[in-house]
Formats: structure tokens, sequence, C-alpha cells
């Protein structure tokens, strides 16, 4: 599916996905990713939903996001507490949803002005 957002104001943004892909500002990425608004994607070095651990999340707060969306893949799924205490200790905010929905939402959050991160598997 292609996403389309009215001003991305030289950001980054989810601009599509599909079956083993994410694409940002265009470019298709196969592979977990990190964005943010201010910075080229990186790639996430997490397998898979299942490998989910304190340092996953770790690697997130130095981008000192207000919110992390993170994409679950095709199905909303939920990362124990354990996992995510990183991102509970630092205050940061975090939402679960699958990936698709985490494509707009990122999206939205990002063209408000929101310090925002996503974390995606694929979907």
């Amino acid at each position: 599916m292609k996403l389309h957002l009215a001003d991305t104001k030289n950001r980054y943004a989810l601009t599509g996905y599909g079956t083993g892909y994410l694409s940002v500002n265009g470019i298709r990425y196969e592979q977990p990713l990190v964005v943010t608004p201010d910075q080229a994607p990186v790639p996430w070095p997490v397998a898979d939903f299942d490998a989910l651990d304190i340092a996953a999340f770790s690697l997130l707060i130095a981008t000192r996001p207000d919110i992390v969306v993170l994409g679950t893949g095709p199905a909303q799924r939920f990362a124990t507490a354990t996992a995510f205490r990183p991102l509970i200790e630092a205050g940061i905010g975090l939402e679960m949803m699958s990936t698709p929905a985490a494509c707009r939402t990122y999206n939205i959050l990002m063209s408000e002005g929101r310090h925002v991160v996503a974390a995606m598997f694929l979907p």
C-alpha cells in the first residue's frame, strides 16, 4: 500500500509498505527499521518480534523521543513490560500496533511536530 502525507517538509515519512518491505520517502527497505523525522532510517538489529528484549528498546532511547511507535508486523502483538522497561524508566511513551497502523500513526505524529520514533518490523 502506498501512503500519502500532505507535507513532510524534508522529514522522513513512511510512504509505503507491503509484504516484506517498508518505504521511507519512496526508498524501499527490506529489514526492520528505526525511523525518526530528522535522521535517515537505520536498520533495527532485532530479527523479529520474538527477539524483543531490553537491549532492543534501550537502543531507541538514544534518539530521545517523546513516544515510540512499535510496528509489530502484520498483526498487533504486545511486548512484555520487562522488555520495554527502559522506556518506562525514561518516561517515554510506547504504542504497539500492527505495522500498517504504526506507519499511519507515525506519519500523523510526525506531521504534528511530535518527536516520535518508529521501530518497525516488516508487515
